[in-house]
């Protein structure tokens, strides 16, 4: 789909992705808090040993799976800087290597991913100045932007520097899920588009068959 301003659709050279978050109250997320438990990351959350990224990676599977593996395959930032942060219910923008436990998991079960409920959107617009401030780079978001749950706090925060794939639009989660892990295979990257002004939302795109089909169509214009 093209973008309403096709002269800043783009790869760019230097950027931050910013992740949104599993589910942390579903049984997945239960399974890593029973402390009979006996599978290898569960035992790393019991005794903090798991990383914010592998824990949601596990909660919600093929999306948020596609997410990570496609951030920090193509994240750019300056050496030592984070690149890859995850939205969280309650804690706002964590770097996704930010080790965890049952007690941060616990608390992010508890807080609705909800525009109106300030338990998240004020922890998000905090970690998100700090964030902007610390850095010029474009942020891009790997999430929804049909609905005002992560646009509402992070566009007034990052502005025109708040991108999104433009392929996103019109497709589910686990759509989206399959079309960035396709990417990190084919190491082909995706195109962004700012979220300021842009449509939101479109008619289902076409189901992904592979990155060659997507890469062809892009070549003859079609995309």
């Amino acid at each position: 789909m093209e973008s309403a301003d096709p002269i800043r659709t783009t790869r760019t050279a230097s950027r931050i992705f910013l992740l949104s978050p599993a589910k942390a109250s579903g049984r997945r997320a239960q399974w890593l808090l029973r402390s009979q438990a006996d599978f290898e990351l569960a035992r790393r959350v019991q005794i903090r040993d798991a990383t914010l990224g592998e824990v949601f990676a596990f909660c919600s599977g093929l999306y948020f799976r596609g997410k990570l593996a496609y951030a920090n395959r193509f994240a750019r930032s300056s050496p030592g800087a984070c690149s890859v942060y995850v939205i969280t219910p309650s804690r706002g923008l964590m770097p996704a290597d930010a080790i965890i436990g049952p007690d941060e998991l616990n608390e992010f079960a508890t807080v609705p991913v909800d525009a109106a409920e300030r338990r998240f959107t004020i922890p998000l617009q905090t970690t998100a100045l700090a964030v902007a401030a610390a850095s010029s780079l474009d942020a891009i978001i790997l999430g929804s932007i049909a609905t005002g749950k992560y646009v509402e706090t992070l566009l007034p925060v990052f502005g025109e520097r708040l991108l999104f794939p433009t392929e996103f639009v019109g497709r589910g989660d686990m759509s989206r899920g399959a079309l960035m892990l396709r990417c990190v295979t084919a190491n082909t990257e995706l195109l962004y588009s700012p979220l300021l002004g842009a449509i939101r939302k479109g008619p289902r795109a076409t189901k992904v068959a592979t990155m060659q089909g997507v890469s062809a169509q892009r070549a003859n214009g079609t995309t």
